[in-house]
C-alpha cells in the first residue's frame, strides 16, 4: 500500500471520476488498516479475548471475504455458489468455524490475500464508468441499493473491523503487547 503524503479525495488515473474517488478512499482505509496490523506475530493475530471473541487475524481475512462478496455480486450480478460459499464460510461468517479454522498464519498470509483480493476489485473498477455505481440491485432481505452504496459499506464494514483490531491489541496480555 501507498504512504499517504497528503489526504485528498480525487480523481485517479484509469478511473472514471467518481470511481477513482471511491478508489481514493477504499485505499486509504486499507492503508489506515495495513498499519494497524504491522509487525504482529502469529499469536498476536490469533488472540482471543473471550471465547466468543474473533481474533485479528479472523477480521483480516473477513474484509477480504467482504471484497470477495461485492465482487461477485456487484460484477457477476450474482450470488456466491455453495462452493465459493464453503470456501469464504469461515472468513465470512466468522463465529465458532472462524475461530476453529483461522489460526496459525504469519501476517504475510492475510496482507497477502487483502492484496489478491483488492486487486481483483480494482483492476475490475478500472472497466466500468461513473453509471455503473448508480445500478440498482436488490441487497438484503431484497432491499433496493445500488454499487455505489454495496462500495461504501466494503470500506465502512473495513473501518468497523480495524476498531476491533484495535480494541484487541490494547487487550493483548502483557507478554504480547506489540
Amino acid at each position: 500500500m501507498q504512504e499517504y503524503e497528503k489526504f485528498v479525495i480525487t480523481d485517479i488515473e484509469g478511473y472514471t471520476p467518481q470511481i477513482g474517488r471511491l478508489v481514493s478512499m477504499m485505499n486509504y482505509a486499507r492503508s489506515v488498516t495495513i498499519d494497524s496490523v504491522r509487525n504482529l506475530t502469529p499469536s498476536q493475530l490469533d488472540f482471543l479475548l473471550d471465547e466468543k471473541a474473533n481474533s485479528i487475524g479472523a477480521l483480516l481475512l473477513h474484509i477480504a471475504s467482504t471484497d470477495y462478496f461485492f465482487r461477485i455480486l456487484s460484477f457477476e450480478n450474482r450470488e456466491l455458489t455453495a462452493e465459493e460459499d464453503e470456501e469464504w464460510a469461515a472468513a465470512s461468517y466468522l463465529g465458532e468455524r472462524g475461530r476453529e479454522q483461522i489460526k496459525g498464519n504469519g501476517l504475510d498470509y492475510y496482507i497477502n490475500i487483502l492484496n489478491i483480493e483488492r486487486q481483483k476489485v480494482l483492476d475490475l473498477l478500472k472497466t466500468v464508468n461513473d453509471e455503473w455505481l448508480y445500478k440498482e440491485m436488490p441487497l438484503w432481505d431484497d432491499k433496493p441499493a445500488n454499487n455505489y452504496f454495496m462500495w461504501f459499506h466494503v470500506f465502512e464494514d473495513e473501518i468497523n473491523h480495524r476498531g476491533q483490531i484495535n480494541l484487541i491489541r490494547k487487550r493483548f496480555p502483557g507478554d504480547m503487547q506489540a
